[in-house]
């Protein structure tokens, strides 16, 4: 259920974690076991596709926090302001990504 890239998106996600539950409502509510099931198993995988997503986005916001972490202290040591100030928003721009990507 993933985005055309093969990679794991929290809109697509959701689309099918919404759509999964109309579709078991609709099963519910006229009887058909096939509709609930197939239902049942779509908002499964839209939740499982979000929560990819989810990871995959912190996880590079880890990587971005860290590795401007580390320019920005180069930076300051070898007095280069350029690489410092370059370090400090890869570093904040990690953390938002963090901050937007943590479990709720």
């Amino acid at each position: 259920m993933s985005s055309n890239n093969g990679e794991p998106n929290k809109t697509t996600g959701q689309y099918h974690s919404v759509k999964g539950t109309a579709v078991e409502a609709i099963g519910n509510l006229t009887g058909a076991t096939s509709w609930q099931q197939s239902g049942k198993e779509e908002h499964a995988q839209g939740e499982a596709e979000y929560k990819a997503s989810q990871a995959k986005g912190y996880a590079e916001g880890t990587v971005d926090r860290v590795g401007g972490k580390v320019d920005s202290v180069v930076g300051s040591v070898t007095g280069d302001r350029t690489q410092e100030t370059s370090g400090n928003m890869r570093h904040d721009k990690g953390e938002a990504q963090q901050e937007f990507n943590k479990n709720s």
